[in-house]
């Protein structure tokens, strides 16, 4: 198969053979935060069928209660760091490229019934969504801390040999939280307008580009929808959009990985381009689309028991051979088969696997 999907791409000095990405997608098999053995062979797998770029699985950075499962990797302390190098080790082995995508879940409660995080919630109000009372909203050196926090993975990741970097800052966690008006009533310089609100955000990245240097490739995810409420927006217009995005790559964010439920939806009426589209055109920045590549139902559906059964990809070409987005990041369809690259490279499409819930507690 040809075509732009499997053309080569640089950004930041980094070349990708081709323009898949595998979405980062939480996967609860790191026992007390710690990889294991299986979980590289799972990255592994991924990088000898040619995944252009694995970003990891969320992977909590040094703040008490960055993490909601015990289970979900940390990007600190020495256990934790010591098995990400044999992640990154096993990866490169293969012949593939990866970055670890940085996470602080803020204001969102624990995924188990038997265990607490060893630590107050960070949020920026004290709110898990509008109206709804969770903790205690973060003091200034909390902020502060957090912001150290990542800059310090961001760094750790460099020091292992990571490709990259990316930041969480969709679907309603720590970062996103702040973006969000509805959780963020704060009333310094990280509250207010959009500019204020993004402010967290923008010192990350700003924290994170020190830590790294000029050259390493920063990323850093963002959404408009929350797990709290699918139809909330930060930008309502392109104007707006430019406000929130332009300070961030000002900031050092290299690539923006733009997260929708469905990628082939407009972002704005008027206008056919997605939400990786518009930010492409706002910023010139390189963009990650995602959302249900690959696949017939959406994944929000999916945690609900929905299945899916393999979907066209006529539409992801065309917009990529237009220029609209530069990559495409792909969560399920790679998630439980390793082999999805291949098969669509090879044009095997009838070997393309339906998707079932059960699939998500399996390391395929």
């Amino acid at each position: 198969m040809a075509g732009t999907l499997f053309s080569p791409f640089t950004f930041k000095g980094l070349t990708l053979p081709n323009r898949i990405v595998m979405a980062p997608m939480t996967r609860s098999f790191s026992p007390g935060g710690v990889a294991t053995g299986e979980v590289a062979a799972y990255y592994r797998r991924r990088a000898e069928t040619q995944v252009g770029l694995i970003v990891s699985e969320v992977t909590g950075v040094a703040r008490p209660a960055s993490l909601n499962d015990p289970n979900i990797p940390r990007f600190h302390g020495e256990a934790e760091l010591a098995a990400w190098k044999t992640v990154i080790d096993e990866v490169h082995a293969a012949g593939g490229l990866m970055a670890p995508q940085l996470w602080h879940v803020g204001a969102v409660r624990t995924r188990s019934k038997d265990w607490e995080p060893p630590g107050p919630y960070d949020s920026p109000s004290g709110l898990s969504s509008p109206g709804h009372k969770f903790g205690e909203g973060m003091s200034d050196a909390d902020v502060a801390d957090a912001i150290a926090a990542f800059a310090s993975a961001a760094a750790d990741a460099k020091r292992l040999g990571f490709d990259a970097v990316e930041l969480h800052g969709a679907h309603g966690y720590l970062i996103d939280q702040f973006f969000w008006e509805g959780t963020n009533e704060r009333g310094d310089l990280f509250g207010g307008e959009l500019a204020g609100r993004s402010r967290f955000a923008v010192e990350i990245l700003k924290a994170v580009r020190a830590a790294v240097g000029p050259d390493y490739p920063v990323i850093i995810r963002l959404s408009q929808w929350k797990q709290q409420d699918f139809t909330v927006r930060i930008a309502h217009t392109p104007d707006e959009m430019a406000a929130w995005l332009q300070p961030m790559a000002d900031a050092g964010a290299d690539v923006f990985h733009c997260s929708q439920r469905r990628f082939w939806e407009p972002e704005y009426e008027g206008s056919d381009l997605n939400f990786a589209g518009w930010a492409k055109k706002l910023t010139g920045k390189p963009t990650i689309s995602v959302g249900s590549v690959g696949l017939s139902g959406e994944f929000i559906a999916a945690y609900a028991g929905e299945g899916s059964q393999p979907a066209a990809l006529d539409e992801l070409e065309a917009r990529l051979d237009r220029g609209e987005f530069d990559m495409i990041a792909v969560g399920r369809a790679l998630l439980q088969d390793p082999e999805w690259v291949v098969k669509i490279r090879e044009d095997r499409r009838d070997e393309l696997k339906s998707f079932e819930r059960s699939a998500m507690a399996v390391l395929y």
